[in-house]
């Protein structure tokens, strides 16, 4: 017991924090039939995330700044990179085909303590690949992005996430100049598409992967 405290005293005050929240939710995704495990840090994300996905795997992804933030995108051989392509065209053919990869990475722009995944999208090209894409599907999320409810998960995708993504494209939405949600209507939207993954269906094909550590938006 005294070096349960010791070693408790040693931890950081919000690793502490993160941790005990990351049970209890590893608890409720699991109850969810998604599998899901917790790493405390980027490094032990990253070992993680390569011991799930063989090594001549079909890797594609949209927009996995979690992903980018723990070197999982550049560790990967086979990948399919929006990104890297020249134009529109070769863009919008990257998108459709992630769908048929074999495995597809994404953050989660909230998490609900209760085990619910919550995404939000302006083409839907995520949503589509969580929904019914690869066979298999990676989600890296800081548990920064962990609320207590639903509820307070669709509000921080639309009032937290979608905002702050929006400053990297700096559209014409009312969030770009702002930063605040404006419910709007706007043809550049980036919440156009709202994804509430209650249950993972078949089980275990959406792996969560939770990290002691703030990472996207």
């Amino acid at each position: 017991k005294m070096k349960e405290k010791t070693e408790a005293k040693s931890m950081e005050p919000v690793s502490l924090f993160y941790e005990k929240r990351a049970q209890i939710l590893l608890k409720n995704l699991r109850a969810r039939h998604f599998d899901a495990c917790y790493c405390p840090d980027r490094a032990s994300a990253l070992a993680a995330a390569l011991r799930m996905i063989p090594h001549d795997a079909l890797v594609g992804w949209g927009g996995a700044r979690s992903a980018d933030q723990i070197g999982l995108q550049q560790a990967l051989r086979r990948v399919i990179d929006r990104e890297s392509m020249q134009t529109d065209a070769e863009r919008e053919q990257a998108a459709h085909d992630c769908l048929s990869a074999d495995f597809f990475l994404t953050g989660a722009n909230a998490v609900s303590l209760t085990g619910e995944l919550v995404n939000i999208d302006g083409k839907g090209n995520r949503v589509a690949a969580i929904v019914f894409g690869p066979r298999e599907i990676i989600v890296i999320a800081g548990m920064n992005k962990v609320v207590d409810t639903l509820d307070e998960a669709v509000r921080r995708a639309r009032t937290i996430a979608a905002p702050k993504n929006e400053q990297r494209f700096l559209g014409k939405t009312p969030c770009a100049q702002t930063g605040c949600c404006a419910a709007c209507h706007g043809e550049e939207c980036i919440c156009n598409q709202i994804l509430i993954t209650r249950n993972c269906r078949p089980a275990g094909r959406i792996h969560v992967i939770l990290v002691g550590e703030e990472l996207g938006f």
